[in-house]
């Protein structure tokens, strides 16, 4: 009985041990910029340092988001999930980084994304001024570090 608990024991010491000795493929410079681009796109119309919002102009619209992170330029291009509300991280491809964001409406016309910027944001600016969100805005140049 006692060779059979002694050999049980070593037959799953050395099952443990092959099973761990498995190989894989671990990358350290792997790379997630092909998972961020088939989200939607957009590029950033509006952006200032006095409000958190930012507006992005989309292929169905345009989407206000309320930066939880850093602030992006007018001009970045944007990845990430733009069509639903909710807190979402967001793919700033213009500066190959990754920033958190809360959006707050999406696909609006430029009238409507004017209408909420300027109520969200009125508290925000100096004198009370209305904001002007761009049109036909390009995109910026890739930014390496």
């Amino acid at each position: 009985m006692k060779k059979i608990f002694t050999f049980s024991a070593l037959l799953v010491l050395l099952a443990v041990a092959i099973a761990g000795c498995s190989r894989r493929g671990y990358h350290d410079d792997y790379d997630e910029t092909d998972y961020w681009m088939n989200k939607e796109s957009g590029v950033v119309v509006y952006s200032d340092n006095y409000c958190p919002y930012i507006v992005i102009e989309t292929y169905n619209g345009y989407t206000v988001v309320r930066n939880i992170g850093y602030q992006p330029f007018e001009g970045d291009e944007i990845y990430g999930d733009l069509s639903r509300r909710g807190v979402m991280d967001l793919y700033n491809y213009t500066d190959n980084s990754i920033t958190r964001g809360e959006v707050v409406e999406y696909w609006l016309t430029y009238s409507e994304a004017q209408y909420v910027v300027d109520n969200l944001c009125y508290t925000y600016g100096k004198n009370g001024e209305k904001k002007q969100i761009r049109q036909n805005v390009p995109k910026n140049e890739r930014r390496t570090k």
